[in-house]
């Protein structure tokens, strides 16, 4: 199967849409990794650590081979790492090492070399598209997990690594038990009563950020923490 269609997400400003990242992979000319359909910095440097991640979870890169990666739609910008998940679940497909399905659900993560899943920001927001969209299934990150539960009605399955994720795809019988819905932690009775550890009037000064962290709780806006 020289051609995989993976789903992903992707929210600039106010506005969302699914993208669907299109992968094939071809034995004629040059040798390449192309990336096309508005992607940012970010998206570009997706293709030396989907390399090394699909590599060190144990999976292979058919050499020589040309690879184009569309994400479409083309004309909606692209940014940030969450993206990278879906390549390299797009690359192992298209090159058969991938034999689950794949549709009706999205992927989210960012890869680091060893195929570990780091934290991806702005996932509540893309869960919540999904859902918006009709996706019952979404794979992200096991750090973000907590975060995607927010959303009701979608599925939420916490990944770790990649190899642990191509393991489930495939049925593995070593998959078995890996890779489970993640299930909200129920509030304490403390926290149903309203009584939490930390409150504002802890904080001296700071008379604006409270005001701003009020106005999104009241809202219920994401408030992402800042780094930095």
């Amino acid at each position: 199967m020289p051609l995989a269609r993976v789903l992903s997400c992707a929210v600039v400003g106010l506005e969302g849409s699914l993208v669907e990242v299109e992968v094939d992979v071809s034995r004629s000319g040059l040798p390449s990794m192309m990336i096309v359909g508005l992607p940012d910095a970010a998206v570009n440097e997706s293709k030396e650590r989907v390399r090394s991640a699909i590599r060190n979870s144990g999976g292979t890169i058919p050499q020589p081979s040309r690879i184009t990666i569309n994400l479409a739609p083309a004309d909606l910008r692209k940014e940030g790492p969450a993206y990278d998940l879906p390549i390299a679940l797009g690359i192992m497909a298209a090159t058969d090492q991938i034999h689950g399905d794949l549709t009706n659900t999205v992927f989210l993560g960012e890869l680091s070399l060893d195929g570990g899943l780091r934290h991806t920001t702005g996932v509540l927001a893309m869960v919540g598209l999904a859902k918006d969209r009709g996706i019952k299934t979404v794979y992200v990150p096991a750090e973000d997990a907590a975060e995607a539960a927010l959303i009701d009605g979608i599925t939420v399955l916490p990944v770790t690594t990649l190899r642990q994720l191509v393991l489930h795809l495939n049925d593995h019988p070593m998959a078995a038990g890996l890779i489970v819905p993640y299930v909200a932690q129920p509030h304490t009775e403390e926290e149903s009563n309203g009584h939490y550890p930390v409150d504002m009037s802890h904080i001296k000064g700071q008379e604006h950020v409270k005001r701003a962290l009020e106005v999104a709780a009241a809202g219920g806006h994401n408030c992402p923490p800042h780094h930095g």
